[in-house]
Order: structure tokens, then C-alpha cells, then sequence
């Protein structure tokens, strides 16, 4: 029994000795070495944010890339190219405050134009020895005419019909547009109402001439008035004399209207083109 117990204590000894000294000492320190992690951890996320706080920081002050202290061979062409590209030219500028400039000019050349044409066709007319037609503006705009027809052929019944009514003159209305003298001007007759005569509907006038196909620079308001004239005697006008529709008065927009469609049937069917007998 005694042997049996010295063999049981001296296997236990045993055990104690030889048992791996490392393994007591890993399980020993196993919480230290979890707590030192732990901290290297902590300090190794504080330096992290400090590093991200200053690359943040750099990239606000250099917005080309994080940590380049300059623009490499090409980032600053580009960045240059950018904010030239950014920039709005003369021709987006000038739309920008209000319209391009070229068509500004090209109008107010237009204007000149006009204004130096008409300014000579009223000192042409002015100087007339037949006074066959005279001027006035209306409401003093140079642009806007009103005309007044004194004579036709006196040998025409409707020379005949002016004389027996007391009629003065036939008066007419010449508006002209702004590219005036390479766009006709638009021509009506105000009164007396008169019939045939190629006087249509609210006083619209039946001429090539005054048509953008017929119409050329080259022909004067008062070359314009000598081949209306013309044409009423051609087309037998007349005074109208009739009871009530001889004092219904002419209207500008039917005049517009009328003139639109014949117009649009002339380009449909073309215009006649008269005798040779007929001058």
C-alpha cells in the first residue's frame, strides 16, 4: 500500500514537471497580450484619422489629386483648357446681355437705307413740274404714305367720272417695309371706292410689280403711281356711284387679305402678260 501510494505521488510529480512552461505562461499573460493589442489598435486609429484629417486637407488645397504637391505634365493643360472652355466667347456674351450684335447692325444698315431712298423719292416728287402726285406723311413717319393720284389719262372715262363727282385726286396709302427699296412697298387705295380698274377688295391693287416676283429696286414711287395710273384707265376703272356701297370705305386688313390671295393665284397660274398694242 505504501508503494502504491510513493508510485502514485511520484507520477504526479512528474506530470508538474514536465508539463510546457510556455503554455502556463500564454495562458497567464493571454489577457495582457489581447489588452496591448487592443491598444495598438486605438493609437493605430488615432494616427489614421490624423493622416486622412491632412490628406482631406490637402486635397482642399490642391484639388488635382490627394498629396501632389503640383500638376503633372498634363493636368495643368487640361485644367487650363477647362476653364478657358468655361469661359463664354463674344458671341454668347453678347446674347447674354441682349442679342447678338451683328444683326443689330445689319438692321440699323437697313434703316440708313430706307431712310436715304425715301428722303431722295419725296425730293424727286417735290421737284415735279405736272405735279402729277404729291406727298404726305403720315403722322410724320417716313416710312408710311399717303399719296395723292392727280391725274390720268383725260381722254378715260374715269378722268370723265373725277370730273363730274368733283374728285380732286384718288388717294393711296404706301406703307414700306424695312428692307425697302429690294422689297416692294405695300400699296392700297384709300378712296374714292372705285370699281374694276384692278382695284380688288378693301381697296388691294392687282400689279406684278408690287409683288416680291415682280418688284425691282430700280423702280421709283413715282414710276410705281405712273403704271397704277395706267392700269386703271387699262382696266376701265370707275367711281363707284352706287347708293350705300359708294360710301363704305376701304379696309386695310381686307386690303391685306385680298392682296395674299391674289397673290397665291398669280404664283399658282402666272400673271397674263398683255399686247404689244397695249405698250
Amino acid at each position: 500500500m505504501a508503494t502504491l501510494l510513493r508510485k502514485i505521488g511520484l507520477i504526479r510529480l512528474h506530470n508538474r514537471d514536465t508539463e510546457d512552461p510556455k503554455h502556463h505562461h500564454n495562458h497567464r499573460g493571454g489577457g495582457g497580450g489581447q489588452q496591448s493589442a487592443s491598444l495598438r489598435g486605438k493609437g493605430g486609429g488615432k494616427s489614421g484619422g490624423h493622416k486622412q484629417q491632412q490628406q482631406q486637407q490637402q486635397q482642399q488645397q490642391h484639388p488635382g489629386g490627394a498629396g501632389d504637391a503640383s500638376p503633372g505634365p498634363g493636368k495643368g493643360k487640361s485644367k487650363r483648357a477647362a476653364e478657358l472652355a468655361a469661359r463664354p466667347g463674344p458671341a454668347v456674351a453678347a446674347a447674354a446681355a441682349g442679342g447678338s450684335l451683328v444683326p443689330a447692325a445689319r438692321q440699323q444698315h437697313c434703316t440708313q437705307v430706307r431712310s436715304r431712298r425715301l428722303m431722295k423719292e419725296l425730293q424727286d416728287i417735290a421737284r415735279l413740274s405736272d405735279r402729277f402726285i404729291s406727298v404726305e406723311l403720315v403722322n410724320e413717319s417716313l416710312f408710311d404714305w399717303n399719296v395723292k393720284l392727280h391725274q390720268v389719262d383725260k381722254d378715260s372715262v374715269l378722268w370723265q367720272d373725277m370730273k363730274e363727282t368733283n374728285t380732286e385726286f384718288i388717294l393711296l396709302n404706301l406703307t414700306f417695309p424695312d428692307n425697302f427699296p429690294f422689297s416692294p412697298p405695300f400699296m392700297r387705295v384709300l378712296s374714292p371706292r372705285l370699281e374694276n380698274g384692278y382695284v380688288l377688295d378693301g381697296g388691294a391693287i392687282c400689279m406684278e410689280l408690287l409683288t416680291p416676283r415682280g418688284w425691282s429696286s430700280a423702280y421709283t414711287v413715282e414710276a410705281v403711281m405712273r403704271q397704277f395710273a395706267a392700269s386703271l384707265v387699262k382696266g376701265q376703272g370707275r367711281i363707284c356711284r352706287k347708293a350705300g356701297k359708294s360710301k363704305k370705305s376701304f379696309s386695310r386688313k381686307e386690303a391685306e387679305a385680298t392682296f395674299k390671295s391674289l397673290v397665291k393665284t398669280h404664283e399658282k397660274y402666272g400673271w397674263v402678260t398683255p399686247p404689244v398694242s397695249d405698250g
